[in-house]
């Protein structure tokens, strides 16, 4: 008879327990349920390693008997980080219940499997301390690639292949390795990548199995979907999204990308209603008595149901300290779910292993052919200073949308704000799960993640480390080594030099919209070659493929002439390197030889609306093409570029003559450069303006449905915002649009285009106005007395009240000075003329009003325009914003935060027509994400906020507050001063020549 210490060592007896009947026991000693007496069934049950296992149970056995046997079958002692998941007859998968009999939830075992599988991926897999678990998340982490669930850039994907290939063949050996991935498939698209593949393999000699698990889960943790269970949902609008939990709270994704995230600390309830799954937030502190509740729409009850349960087993693993209690049973009624978290927490798993000391016991690599069964330990690891090649694995896949009335496309339909880019998918190093402080990694590793410049670089573990802190990560979520700040230190410091790299960033951003005309459009246009004349077509094409293929050449001048700036290349030795204005002068000057194509640009609008307006294919295809992500702003916005360029050029170059003394070598070509694009901008100007008003004509035609004749010559355009409007019902929010002859009062209509639905029309001519707030007794009230009604109005705020009635005043005083009023704008059509009438213009049903925030990215849908933003908002924008916006125009690199969030992300960042897009580098042809900042305020982070950075701005609406940190001193005046721009219209001076744009 063999005795007891001579056997392998099973996971109930390393826990204390008398026998080997599973490893979840939540006390050493405490003996697991014993199968109640009964016929035995046979359950399949299929392992990460793709092998199958039968497992006896009885009929009665509750779930957790099944777990503790296969985790005894597999030796496991942190076994409470998996669970075991199958698919019942409907095709949902689901998660085993512990607590609940086995046969209760699988209906039909003979023809259920139920597979192994990760159940809570912990943000460091240094906190797995045996090396079979981290076997075991390796294995899941290969499968997640296999099937796509694991979306990364093809380096990372091709890095983490070749960590999964040398753990299973060994060292590289160009055959051996060639064959292995023609007969394995670790990707989807694995092809494409072999070669990447197989250059980082050859960087992996000597590298044990163990070793390469413990490289490929420090890649996988760094990713954005790492861990990602996607679960299907729509928000308030009807935009598709998905939920999903992991350590930190709920995740909401669109597509693939991340775009918005709850922390546990702030979630103060999770529940679901049939559908509908609510989140509640804490109360903001600087707003008492402000809750938010979330509503996200999934496909049925127990899709709801599914993802709750989930949410409670994340919170209670990572957050507390030891398994919750059971409730009570209520006497007589029960209200809501008995379900609660069985197991041990991650606290408990991480104190029993540390008290324990468990050995290192030998387990097979079933897809491994080197001889060693095992690798080394997490301490042998340790101790054995492995290094490996490691890579920043910033996810270029990620992936946002727009959207102006929420802060994370179609995230939160309570919410004014926008949808965001993900964050650094890093967390906090020095705090565990429940906020408690934990030691900091060892000082011997040099660690440089890559986020900043994204180079390979080398990491060494630690000779010491935490359960509970990565070895890679330190403040704000990654370490920076003396030699990364020494190369930051190298770049020039001179204002010139940024000067000249503003110029650099916005040519780049202004080379991608031209690129929208010149291409796709052009692609657009010839899908139906009748839909868009050939002399159209021609047209374009004559006017502006010329100015693209010119300001390609001036962009490579500009990187040329900045690399020299740099230092990265040789030309700096021949000779003085450091001056912009030479390059402007001469291609300026080039510039002016297509003065005439510049002046064509008005005819091609015209040109294009004409067709548009006549040939509803033509109309079908610009609305197609504005439905593409590359065209992130109305189309004819795109036409205007050219000449708003030429703005820019001569801001650009005010700013560099203001800087440069006189004597300086740069100042003369600058100022000569200045006084070429001045005569061009003062030749222009006037085309221009006509231009701006007759596009944002066309673009309001779009946004408002019962209206004709918008776009007619003599008629401006000066104002739109929201307004309350007083009638029998109260208050009533309103959307109003002034222009040279006339108010329009418009709603929000539950149209399939998502436009505004007008109401009523106040002709400016023989117009006077009171203020009436005492009157009525509504602040900020003033009244419209027109020929044939009155009208009371309420704006939000003293100072939008003053824009409204300066603005009406001088509209008033045009329509005085013009030949009387201009045509009826609205429709003739017999619906739309009971809207005339003050009494019509309220009947709106309750309905109606509560389905108005309808969803801002379904097809031809207009939700994503300036209008919608104002509504939402509750503000107003003038002609004069829109034209000092075209002037404030930047685009560059940014490192963004958000409020609970630990790291900063660097992102390619564009400001134009009052929004912020983002991108992941300026290579990207469409941005991942935009922020309307009409409503926000720009401030400097305060001290208490700890955010101990230079050049820090932070962007604040209501309780949503991102935080953006720029390179230098001029890139972070310029931000503030752009975003400004758009954000604090109030108390902004006006041009001079403001009455001179109407």
């Amino acid at each position: 008879m063999v005795e007891p210490a001579d056997r392998p060592s099973a996971a109930g007896q390393r826990l204390g327990a008398p026998e080997s009947f599973g490893v979840s026991t939540l006390e050493p000693g405490l003996r697991p349920p014993a199968q109640p007496p009964g016929r035995k069934v046979s359950i399949r049950v299929q392992m990460l390693d793709d092998t199958q296992e039968v497992f006896q149970i009885s009929q009665r056995s509750p779930g957790k008997v099944l777990f503790d046997l296969v985790c005894v079958h597999l030796n496991l002692v942190e076994g409470d980080y998996f669970g075991l998941e199958y698919q019942d007859q409907r095709k949902m998968t689901l998660w085993l219940d512990l607590l609940k009999p086995t046969l209760k939830q699988i209906r039909r075992p003979k023809n259920t499997i139920l597979r192994f599988v990760v159940k809570f991926f912990p943000p460091d897999h240094t906190q797995l301390m045996e090396e079979l678990t981290q076997y075991l998340f390796a294995l899941q982490i290969k499968r997640d690639l296999a099937c796509g669930n694991l979306i990364c850039n093809d380096t990372s994907a091709a890095l983490m292949v070749s960590h999964i290939i040398q753990s299973e063949i060994g060292d590289f050996d160009e055959t051996q390795s060639w064959q292995h991935l023609l007969h394995n498939k670790y990707l989807p698209d694995q092809d494409a990548i072999r070669d990447k593949i197989t250059d980082c393999h050859r960087k992996h000699v000597g590298q044990t199995p163990a070793v390469s698990d413990y490289q490929l889960l420090e890649i996988a943790r760094r990713l954005e979907m790492y861990g990602v269970r996607l679960h299907p949902a729509k928000d308030r609008e009807g935009t598709k999204l998905s939920l999903a939990v992991a350590h930190t709270g709920v995740l909401v994704f669109q597509g693939y990308t991340k775009i918005n995230a709850f922390n546990w600390s702030k979630i103060r309830k999770l529940s679901f209603k049939r559908k509908r799954f609510l989140i509640k937030l804490r109360a903001d502190p600087n707003q008492s008595g402000h809750h938010d509740t979330l509503e996200f729409a999934m496909a049925s009850r127990d899709c709801c149901k599914i993802f709750w349960k989930i949410c409670v087993e994340y919170h209670a693993f990572f957050r507390l300290f030891e398994e919750p209690k059971p409730k009570p049973k209520p006497i007589l009624f029960t209200r809501g779910s008995s379900f609660r978290f069985s197991g041990r927490t991650q606290k408990q798993i991480i104190d029993y292993v540390k008290d324990s000391d468990p050995k290192n016991i030998p387990f097979e690599r079933k897809h491994s052919k080197i001889l060693c069964s095992s690798g080394m330990t997490h301490q042998s690891q340790k101790e054995s200073g492995m290094s490996a090649p490691i890579e920043d694995l910033a996810d270029s896949s990620r992936q946002v949308a727009s959207d102006p009335t929420q802060e994370t496309q179609g995230a939160m339909s309570h919410t004014n704000g926008f949808h965001d880019v993900p964050a650094d998918p890093s967390s906090d190093a020095r705090q565990n799960h429940n906020g408690s402080p934990v030691a900091k990694a060892s000082p011997l590793h040099s660690v440089v993640n890559g986020a900043l410049n994204g180079a390979i670089v080398g990491v060494v573990a630690p000779s010491q480390v935490s359960p509970l802190t990565s070895p890679l990560l330190g403040d704000a979520g990654y370490v920076r080594n003396d030699e990364e700040d020494e190369a930051r230190r190298k770049f020039p410091t001179d204002k010139a030099y940024f000067i000249a790299k503003e110029l650099l960033t916005t040519e780049r951003t202004y080379l991608k919209d031209l690129q929208v005309i010149t291409e796709a459009f052009q692609n657009v246009a010839e899908k139906d070659e009748e839909a868009f004349p050939v002399s159209v077509r021609n047209l374009i094409s004559a006017n502006y493929d010329p100015l693209h293929k010119f300001h390609q050449g001036f962009l490579q001048e500009v990187e040329q002439r900045l690399a020299q700036w740099e230092g990265r290349s040789n030309a700096h030795i021949k000779g003085d390197y450091q001056r912009i204005g030479d390059v402007l002068l001469k291609n300026l000057q080039g510039l002016r030889q297509l003065t005439a194509h510049l002046q064509k640009h008005s005819e091609c609008l015209v040109e294009l609306e004409r067709v548009c307006r006549s040939s509803r294919k033509a109309d079908a295809l610009c609305r197609e093409l504005e439905q593409q992500r590359v065209c992130y702003l109305p189309f004819y916005m795109f036409l205007l570029r050219p000449l708003h360029r030429l703005l820019h050029y001569k801001l650009i170059l005010e700013r560099l003559c203001k800087h440069y003394p006189p004597t300086h070598d740069d100042f003369r070509d600058s100022r000569a450069a200045l006084a070429d694009i001045t005569e061009m901008v003062l030749q222009l100007q006037g085309n221009m303006m006509k231009m701006e008003n007759f596009q944002k004509l066309l673009e309001l035609k779009k946004d408002l449905t019962g209206i004709d004749n918008l776009a007619i010559p003599g008629r401006e355009f000066i104002r739109l915002g929201c307004l309350s409007k007083l009638s029998g019902k109260g208050l009533q929010q309103r959307m109003f649009f002034l222009f040279s002859d006339s108010l329009v009062y418009t709603s929000r209509g539950m149209t399939s285009s998502n436009q505004f639905k007008v109401h009523g029309q106040l002709p400016l001519y023989g117009m006077t106005m009171r203020e009436s707030e005492e009157e009525w007794g509504v602040p900020h009230s003033f009244t419209l007395f027109g020929q044939r009604q009155s009208v009371v109005v309420a704006a939000s705020c003293a100072a939008e009240m003053e824009r409204w009635v300066e603005d009406i005043r001088m509209a008033i005083d045009l329509a005085e000075q013009s030949n009387g009023p201009h045509t009826d704008l609205l429709s003739t059509s017999p619906p739309e003329n009971k809207l005339l009438e003050d009494g019509g213009a309220e009947h709106e049903s309750e309905e109606e009003q509560c389905g108005l925030r309808s969803s801002l990215e379904r097809q031809a849908q207009r939700g994503n325009t300036t209008v919608h933003v104002c509504w939402h908002r509750n503000t107003s924008v003038s002609m004069v914003d829109f034209s000092i916006a075209v002037e404030n125009q930047l685009s560059g690199n940014l490192l963004r935060k958000f409020k609970n969030s630990n790291g900063w992300q660097k992102l390619w960042v564009v400001f134009t027509n009052f929004s912020l897009f983002f991108y992941k580098s300026h290579q990207d042809d469409y941005p991942l994400a935009s922020l309307p900042l009409l409503g926000y305020s720009v401030t400097i982070p305060s001290e208490g906020e700890n955010i101990h950075k230079d050049y820090v701005f932070k962007l604040h609406f209501k309780s949503h507050v991102y935080y953006f940190r720029s390179e230098s001193e001029y890139t972070f005046e310029r931000w503030m001063e752009v975003i400004r721009s758009a954000t604090c219209s109030a108390g902004r001076p006006l041009p001079s020549t403001r009455k001179d744009l109407y």
